[in-house]
């Protein structure tokens, strides 16, 4: 081999409006002999908010955590604006925000402590963590909270601040698992619309996996997950028309059957 042919020349660029945000193909995953994924695949578009809507146990989670590199996928492609996360994983993680299922945020640290930490995860300054903690915690209405530790926030409270921290690098996708967990309606409802707001202001796609169908707008795209395998991909009137359904209610029972094949 050539002292040419041996360089690497880095990732590959692409124009991001011309390639999905996230495209999944041929996916699988086991707890040992147990299957988690089987041949998963689907793509969301740039500015695209995108349901992943599964009952528990579904493989919502174990997608999240291959997405994130928090376990390695051995067998299909995860792509994340056209990076193979296996092959450029520090590239196309850069362009990724996650908030978990489970709180990921030190409860003895003040809000501004754990945005900073963050921030500095992705090589911020101190000016410009400064003012993205500013711009994100202002748009959530928290900018009076900066100084308080995230001990004293409420639950709502707490995952605001958890997406504020997951957007202080500008990410161009947001990925969302069961973020509404144990919060009351109207916490709830308040954070479906702070995200729905971004994805329309900020040009942003986003992944917001949940078993709740209420959480599903009329103009999602919808990914719906049952026993690890992928039962639909499309609009809504696209899932509720495969399934032969009246509505999105009832289309979902019919694609989460127990006894479904």
């Amino acid at each position: 081999m050539s002292d040419r042919e041996a360089i690497d020349p880095g990732p590959p660029t692409y124009p991001e409006p011309t390639v999905p945000a996230l495209a999944v193909e041929g996916l699988s995953h086991r707890y040992g002999a147990t299957p988690a994924l089987v041949d998963v695949a689907f793509a969301i578009q740039p500015s695209e908010f995108a349901v992943l809507l599964g009952p528990n146990g579904a493989g919502k989670t174990t997608l999240f955590s291959l997405i994130t590199r928090l376990y390695n996928n051995l067998s299909g492609s995860i792509r994340i604006f056209g990076l193979e996360v296996r092959r450029w994983p520090s590239q196309a993680l850069a362009r990724i925000g996650v908030v978990f299922q489970q709180p990921a945020i030190d409860l003895d640290l003040t809000v501004a402590q754990n945005l900073r930490y963050h921030a500095s995860l992705h090589g911020m300054g101190r000016d410009a963590a400064r003012k993205r903690m500013t711009a994100e915690l202002g748009r959530l209405g928290m900018v009076e909270r900066a100084g308080e530790k995230v001990r004293q926030l409420s639950g709502g409270q707490r995952r605001r601040v958890e997406i504020a921290r997951a957007l202080m690098h500008q990410p161009r996708l947001l990925l969302l698992d069961e973020p509404t967990v144990g919060l009351d309606i109207a916490a709830r409802q308040g954070i479906i619309d702070h995200v729905r707001r971004l994805c329309a202001e900020q040009d942003m796609a986003v992944l917001w996996a949940t078993h709740l169908i209420d959480e599903v707008g009329p103009g999602d795209r919808v990914v719906v997950l049952h026993e690890g395998r992928v039962q639909a991909f499309g609009g809504v009137d696209d899932v509720v028309r495969g399934a032969g359904a009246g509505g999105l209610g009832e289309a979902y029972a019919t694609l989460t059957r127990k006894d479904r094949e």
